[in-house]
């Protein structure tokens, strides 16, 4: 009976020093690759301005789409406020089924002074991904 007990006591010493191990075993940070999406889209109107989906890669690699001016000749254009979110609905999705994860979006607007119609809109999409 107490050799019983005795091997009942190791076996359990055992069990919690295994689990102390693998509990506070550090594993390191986790390593990303990191990738940006910068949409840029003009207010000048009349297609003046140049709206564009800037996608710079891991490597450094620039691709460029076009996107539409939020302003025609006759005020705001929904029609090119919705092409161009389809623009970037249709790119973020791509690299969403290529293991990409959205982990940060950022936008501003840049307008240089009242009354002028001069600016642009800036949202800087950050995704990431595991090596």
């Amino acid at each position: 009976m107490k050799d019983s007990l005795n091997f009942i006591l190791v076996l359990l010493t055992a069990g919690i020093i295994v689990i102390s191990i693998f509990a506070f075993s550090s594993q390191g940070p986790a390593v990303y690759d990191y990738m940006q999406i910068s949409a840029v889209e003009s207010i000048i109107p009349g297609g003046l301005g140049r709206s564009r989906l800037l996608t710079t890669d891991q490597n450094g690699t620039l691709v460029e789409k076009e996107l539409k001016n939020f302003y025609s000749m006759v005020g705001i254009n929904f029609g090119n406020i919705s092409n161009n979110d389809a623009v970037i609905i249709e790119r973020v999705n791509e690299y969403i089924a290529e293991g990409w994860d959205l982990v940060h979006i950022n936008s501003g607007v840049q307008s240089p002074g009242d009354g002028n119609s001069q600016g642009i809109f800036i949202t800087r999409y950050v995704f990431r991904r595991p090596k």
